[in-house]
């Protein structure tokens, strides 16, 4: 089956949703704007919905019958950063931007969810999973965390990001790792200030911030087995006033992906020794912290090949990629996964050159995509949730 005839017909309503909310960006746990959009279109469909989880979240409840249930997520938020497009559906909130797509996972959702209130052509229950704060807040947890599969009881849950570089037309998924888990740290180093000409009288932290950042290096190239992808990365480094002091202290931070916990209880034990090592080594001293932000996204087996063999039906064996390598990038729908059975895809949004990659100030969701997405979604339900 093609994409559907009646979900085709309606293109041009879900891009006018997708270009409303990507003018109308808001950040996590803020989508207040967007949540009241979301909502009123599922009112309108005469889906009941409900509001509250993490704040801004809504899911929309369809029930025809009794039957399994099913769980389908769409993410919300925007980026706190400043778009340099120039169309006219350019955000309007100066230092926010829909740079990774989320308007139109939730465009492509209510696209599903319109359709198949239409035909109800199922039996069971759908919640429409609404959700805000994917970027880096963790707004997936807060929804589980505040009773979401409880409230909404689900036998199985499905998401889908859009990834450039793949073809319109095409899927990608994976069974078990498919994205990393998300750490962050940070690390305070105390020295002692002195005059910039006379060195020998303090403890300078930029040189020993410096050796610590280069120490770190050598966790994942000579101590993280090869075979287990990990990446650290030291993102920030800060210190001094003037260019003729030397400061008393250096901030240090940075983020670290892997896939499993022996790994990340390595990393961040060896983050600890090294940075305290190299400090002592000097007289100085430090503080550190490490936080787990978003655990790896481990698809589950069975709920993958269901997913994979939708996506098979819609664009053909030859256009779903089964055997994507892991991202290191990090999704917090792995804590839906972790909750309830299910499976992440990726959607192709085109070519991807140039600026419109993710998180780039050029990027734009691709709207001849809606169709696949809200396709996929609705053949999910109709495939799990058949009516004979």
């Amino acid at each position: 089956m093609p994409i559907i005839n009646r979900i085709a017909g309606f293109q041009e309503q879900m891009t006018e949703w997708r270009q409303d909310i990507h003018a109308h960006p808001e950040i996590a746990f803020q989508e207040n704007r967007t949540s009241d959009l979301v909502a009123e279109q599922l009112q309108s469909f005469g889906i009941e919905v409900n509001r509250g989880l993490a704040i801004t979240g809504v899911v929309g409840v369809l029930k025809n019958g009794d039957g399994p249930t099913i769980g389908l997520r769409a993410d919300m938020d925007a980026l706190p950063m400043q778009e340099l497009n120039t169309f006219g559906h350019a955000s309007k909130n100066d230092g926010k931007m829909h740079a990774c797509g989320h308007d139109g996972h939730t465009a492509m959702l209510l696209g599903a969810a319109k359709y198949l209130a239409e035909t109800k052509n199922f039996k069971g229950t759908v919640n429409f999973i609404f959700q805000p704060a994917e970027e880096g807040e963790g707004g997936g947890r807060v929804m589980v965390e505040e009773g979401l599969f409880e409230k909404f009881p689900c036998e199985s849950v499905y998401g889908l990001h859009n990834k450039p570089g793949l073809d319109v037309g095409t899927f990608a998924v994976r069974p078990g790792p498919t994205m990393a888990s998300m750490d962050t740290f940070d690390i305070k180093l105390t020295g002692r200030g002195s005059h910039a000409a006379m060195p020998h009288m303090g403890i300078d932290p930029v040189v020993i911030a410096s050796q610590i950042v280069i120490g770190l290096q050598s966790i994942i190239s000579r101590t993280v087995d090869a075979n287990d992808a990990a990446v650290l990365s030291v993102t920030q480094i800060h210190s001094g006033s003037a260019m003729n002091v030397l400061p008393d202290d250096a901030y240090i931070g940075g983020t670290v992906r892997c896939f499993s916990k022996e790994v990340q209880d390595f990393i961040e034990k060896s983050i600890g020794d090294i940075a305290d090592g190299i400090a002592k080594a000097h007289g100085a001293s430090i503080e550190y912290g490490y936080t787990r932000r978003y655990p790896a996204l481990i698809n589950h087996d069975k709920q993958t090949e269901i997913a994979a063999e939708v996506a098979r039906e819609i664009v053909g064996d030859d256009n779903v990629n089964t055997n994507m390598a892991p991202v290191m990038g990090s999704e917090d729908f792995s804590f839906l996964l972790n909750a309830c059975p299910g499976s992440f895809l990726w959607i192709g949004n085109g070519p991807g050159t140039g600026d419109c990659i993710l998180h780039n100030p050029h990027y734009d969701f691709n709207d001849q995509v809606l169709p696949f997405g809200a396709t996929f979604f609705t053949r999910m339900v109709e495939t799990q949730l058949p009516v004979g």
